[in-house]
């Protein structure tokens, strides 16, 4: 036994020298600490000198209400050397939803005190209740978690001047966006160390940020938004990266604009046009106050003025060429049809007798030129509403309803909608323009517009782009609200996109058609919106909240674009010869025509 002991310990023995040879052994050797550590460092209160290098960490102290999506993006695209750290603590529901149970009790508490004491109402203390008790809802239902954040970056420089005028520049980038950083005083090196790829939070200054927030926090997120043809619609204001797409290679060419007045959307669509007519593309504009009279003179375009005074004239009346595997019935069927929506706007709202009479009499004007379902159309001359208000008189009954058309024929706008066709649309630019129509013919004259618009894209497939500017105005009746909806659901198939453009946000998605429309538009564009009109946009677009006070703050010419699935911020800019054609400022246009006539002076 005594034996047995001793050799034990004897092998003990052999083994604490073998161990403490084998580490006086590694104090020799080079590893990889050694190789990838600094020759030294140099540590003071506000940075630290690294092998020659400065470096100052800071860590974020506070953060804005509302966090835009992918704000971290200026501060990593920053053409610095920094390193970066985020660290991410979950924290309990239940612990947390007691502290916020405190948190509600406290404030209600100071603000019935405050309304005892007849002290002004505090906006602050309201706030913060109703932000705690949506944050306890969305705990509670499991759409939102619970964590604390902690944000670190340390930037680099080559001498201490450099260092402080870099601190400087990126603390003025995040205060920006309301959110306030600070330099690691006296903790410089723990600072450092917490940047370093260890996982090691050594400075441990954390906020408390629920899922919502964090997530606009991910700093892997890819803000391009372009492809590899079209035209350019603006600057990506994530990145400064080119925003360039064809309309016409997603799933339907049609787009949608909202914008307050005064916001540049119809700069922006005007300078859509231009670039669109470079590539080949055709396109028709609806023009509500003469806006692109000035960009189709500058590119050769027809500018058609619809109105009670002009020469141009539209008959409601006219049949659109047949197309292949389409019968005459079906393009007389269509044609009643269309008619039957336009008598809705001209007569109001009519009763099932009625709507029966006027179907009789619009299939039997047709039939007084010989213009049956069996007959053949081609070369006939269409009839004309007088020929609907005759038929109508000879209609037992209908007599009211000749009556209330009669102001269309001899009346007060007699001409306008009871002549034949003689408007040429062979050019790539033709603007109808509106304004000069009393406010009453304005949703009529559009819908007659529209319709012969649509007769001609039916009629020959080429790629075009329709322009609808203002289009809250046919929102505001059902007949042509439904009109402009099914003419967006159908222009895939015959190459056309439809650009609808409105201020009027709230009429135009009070309407049951709005919204649909805004469905089946691959691109919109959102820019500068109105406080009164965020919350629907808002609700339409599934906005964040981030992306809602981007809107309100915008300048004007910047929102954000949406292409599909693909979003963006945006900033539209042109050239200064596409500046020139387009502007719609009235103190630039001025100039620009004044510059004219001293031009035309100085020739003669």
């Amino acid at each position: 036994m005594k034996l047995f002991n001793k050799n034990k310990s004897t092998e003990a023995a052999v083994g604490r020298e073998i161990l403490e040879a084998e580490q006086a052994f590694k104090k020799g050797m080079t590893s990889l600490l050694d190789l990838i550590a600094p020759s030294a460092m140099q540590i003071e209160s506000t940075h630290i000198q690294v092998s020659g290098k400065y470096a100052r960490t800071f860590f974020v102290l506070t953060y804005p209400r509302f966090l835009s999506s992918n704000w971290l993006s200026p501060l990593i695209n920053l053409d610095q050397p920094m390193d970066i750290s985020m660290f991410i603590y979950p924290m309990e529901t239940d612990v947390v939803m007691k502290k916020l149970k405190n948190k509600v009790g406290q404030l209600q508490a100071t603000i019935s005190m405050n309304q005892q004491k007849g002290a002004v109402r505090d906006p602050m203390l309201e706030t913060a209740y109703r932000d705690v008790e949506e944050l306890r809802d969305a705990l509670m239902q499991g759409t939102e978690r619970y964590f604390r954040f902690a944000l670190y970056y340390t930037i680099y420089a080559d001498d201490l001047a450099s260092l402080d005028k870099i601190s400087a520049n990126v603390e003025s980038l995040l205060s920006s966006k309301l959110i306030v950083s600070k330099r690691a005083v006296l903790q410089a090196e723990q600072g450092f160390n917490s940047t370093l790829p260890l996982g090691s939070d050594e400075l441990a200054i954390t906020a408390n940020m629920n899922t919502g927030p964090l997530s606009t926090t991910f700093p892997f997120v890819s803000a391009e938004v372009s492809s590899n043809d079209g035209i350019l619609y603006g600057i990506n204001r994530h990145n400064n990266s080119l925003i360039l797409f064809d309309r016409f290679q997603m799933e339907n060419a049609n787009s949608v604009i909202f914008a307050k007045s005064g916001a540049g959307k119809s700069y922006a669509i005007k300078l859509d046009i231009l670039r669109s007519l470079m590539l080949g593309t055709d396109v028709i504009a609806i023009d509500p106050e003469n806006e692109y009279k000035h960009l189709a003179e500058a590119v050769g375009g027809s500018f058609l003025n619809v109105s009670l005074n002009s020469n141009s004239r539209i008959n409601p009346f006219d049949l659109p060429k047949g197309i292949e595997d389409e019968s005459p019935e079906d393009i007389l069927r269509s044609a009643v049809i269309s008619l039957m929506g336009l008598m809705g706007l001209m007569l109001g709202k009519l009763d099932p007798t009625e709507e029966a009479m006027l179907d009789r009499a619009l299939w039997e004007t047709y039939a007084t030129r010989d213009i049956t379902p069996g007959s053949d159309f081609v070369g006939k001359e269409m009839p004309t509403m007088q020929d609907l208000v005759n038929v109508l008189s000879g209609i037992t009954g209908a007599e009211s309803l000749a009556q209330r058309l009669g102001k269309y024929v001899e009346g007060t706008f007699a001409g306008i909608f009871n002549q034949s066709t003689n408007i040429n649309m062979n050019n790539q630019l033709v603007v109808f323009s509106v304004r000069d129509l009393e406010d009453s013919l304005r949703p009529i004259a559009i819908y007659v517009v529209l319709g012969f618009i649509w007769n001609e894209v039916r009629s020959s497939l080429k790629k075009r782009i329709l322009v609808v500017d203002e289009a809250w105005w046919m929102m505001q009746h059902e007949d042509s609200a439904r009109f402009l909806f099914g003419l967006v659901k159908r222009a895939r198939k015959y190459y056309l996109g439809v650009t609808t453009i409105t201020q009027d946000v709230s009429d135009f998605l009070a309407s049951p058609y709005g919204r649909p429309i805004v469905t089946n538009s691959s691109i919109q564009l959102l820019l500068k919106q109105s406080p009164a009109a965020i919350d629907t946009v808002a609700q339409t677009f599934f906005l964040t909240e981030g992306e809602k006070y981007l809107l309100l703050e915008s300048e004007v010419g910047e929102g954000i674009f949406f292409a599909g699935l693909k979003h963006a911020a945006i900033r539209i800019v042109a050239s200064y010869t596409e500046d020139q054609i387009i502007t719609t400022d009235p103190r630039q246009r001025m100039e620009i025509d004044r510059a004219k006539e001293e031009m035309e002076g100085e020739k003669q």
